[in-house]
């Protein structure tokens, strides 16, 4: 028996479960969700990231409660202690979003959509790899996940700046899962490091590049001098989801094109 009763506490389960033709086992969805826009308008919202409405979840009488990344824990906890079901992912890479979409697939007994639609990633991905590979000169990336204190960008996040064409100026801050553990001590080493391209996309907020420009020591750096200082908004690049796989990665790309055919 396959379930039925759905409540997702981030977005890229609802997100898939919609694009396979599955939203009606959703009913209920985290108050961050804006992909796909009808399911704000269609589902209740019970959570936010870190916390949740156990007792409206509850009321709800789902029969799996999905979750992503050991920082829902506390809610999962309290979700088994009352007699849910909880799947808690943790992906963190290319690779793992394929795989979260194929499994949350065959949970809903749905394994061909899933694979149809990993499949359609997977070429879209490839597609947007080889015109990486056709342009002329790739850039040194930074991408910056929120600014107070510095973040750079997780795994999957890096992984797609190199899928589009660019190089991730923190190659060793990708591979850490924990934000905690991405944090940028001393914020003149991105000067240092010179990127030629900064990303932004500050979690719940609009990205200021006249912010970023105005930090000490920046205004050497290559993108601050060239004004290469882009938002990617975070629902298409911070949800380890399908968004990601496509909007995420084309808007990389676009930025990154863009850069390599115009610069001297």
């Amino acid at each position: 028996m396959y379930p039925a009763r759905i409540v997702c506490l981030t977005e890229e389960p609802t997100e898939v479960l919609y694009a396979i033709g599955e939203e009606d086992r959703i009913v209920g969805i985290s108050g961050f969700t804006v992909r796909p826009p009808r399911a704000r308008k269609e589902k209740p919202k019970v959570s936010a990231f870190t916390s949740a409405k156990i007792g409206e979840i509850l009321k709800l009488e789902p029969d799996l409660v999905i979750g992503f990344s050991d920082i829902q824990a506390d809610i999962a906890r309290d979700l088994i202690k009352a007699g849910v079901e909880v799947w808690i992912s943790n992906h963190r890479s290319v690779e793992g979003i394929l795989g979260y979409i194929r499994r949350l697939a065959g949970m809903v007994g749905r394994a061909d959509a899933g694979e149809a639609l990993a499949r359609r990633a997977e070429e879209h991905i490839a597609a947007v790899s080889a015109a990486a590979a056709a342009l002329p000169r790739r850039p040194r990336v930074y991408f910056e996940e929120w600014d107070d204190p510095l973040i750079t960008g997780i795994r999957w996040v890096g992984e797609l700046i190199r899928i589009a064409g660019g190089d991730d100026v923190f190659p060793e801050l990708t591979e850490k899962s924990l934000a905690r553990d991405r944090i940028l001590a001393d914020p003149t080493e991105v000067a240092r490091r010179a990127p030629d391209i900064i990303l932004g996309s500050w979690c719940g907020k609009r990205f200021r590049p006249e912010h970023v420009a105005a930090r000490p020591g920046w205004d050497a750096v290559p993108a601050v001098r060239d004004n290469e200082l882009h938002e990617i908004k975070s629902p298409i690049i911070l949800q380890p989801g399908p968004a990601a796989l496509f909007d995420g990665l084309d808007a990389i790309h676009a930025r990154i094109a863009a850069w390599a055919r115009t610069a001297q």
